[in-house]
């Protein structure tokens, strides 16, 4: 079964973004998908560019291991999240070597969908990713938190599934 980690790079515990992944996880029942809330890895070990640490070392792994890879989070000053940042600077130079990685933005206006191509994009370029997709930005609003997960308009749910499509095809 092909194997796909989905980093949530949101610093909020009740993220619009990780619920989004867990989402996105619980539709790809042919795949085996771990999501990472990189928040939940040690702030210390993150922050002081710990590798040798035990959890992020485990989270580091999971990515060397996956066949694909989601990156997600939310944008922050015309970016990705300091979290993701962190965690993305710990990993080796050629970490997604060979995989597809599907980069997702959630963010409060349209005019942030430029984050993904100018700021998430060049970075994965950067760790080697052998095909970065097109990707997916969606506005806060779009995403409607439920007790039960998230519920997505169907023209939304349509977006997430043509770009995950593109990496479990």
């Amino acid at each position: 079964m092909p194997s796909i980690v989905a980093l949530a790079g949101s610093p909020s515990t009740e993220s619009r973004t990780v619920a989004l992944l867990r989402h996105i996880a619980s539709r790809l029942d042919r795949h085996d998908v771990e999501v990472i809330p990189i928040r939940a890895l040690p702030a210390d070990a993150l922050l002081g560019a710990d590798a040798n640490d035990p959890a992020v070392g485990e989270a580091v792994k999971k990515v060397a291991d996956a066949d694909g890879l989601i990156v997600a989070s939310p944008v922050y000053k015309a970016a990705y999240s300091g979290v993701l940042k962190t965690f993305l600077d710990l990993l080796p130079a050629s970490a997604l070597a060979g995989k597809a990685v599907l980069p997702i933005l959630t963010g409060g206006a349209p005019v942030h969908a430029l984050a993904l191509d100018y700021a998430l994009r060049p970075v994965l370029t950067a760790l080697g990713a052998r095909h970065v997709l097109t990707g997916l930005f969606l506005i806060d609003k779009q995403i409607e938190r439920t007790p039960d997960g998230v519920v997505l308009a169907p023209d939304v749910q349509a977006k997430v599934d043509a770009a995950v499509a593109e990496l479990v095809p």
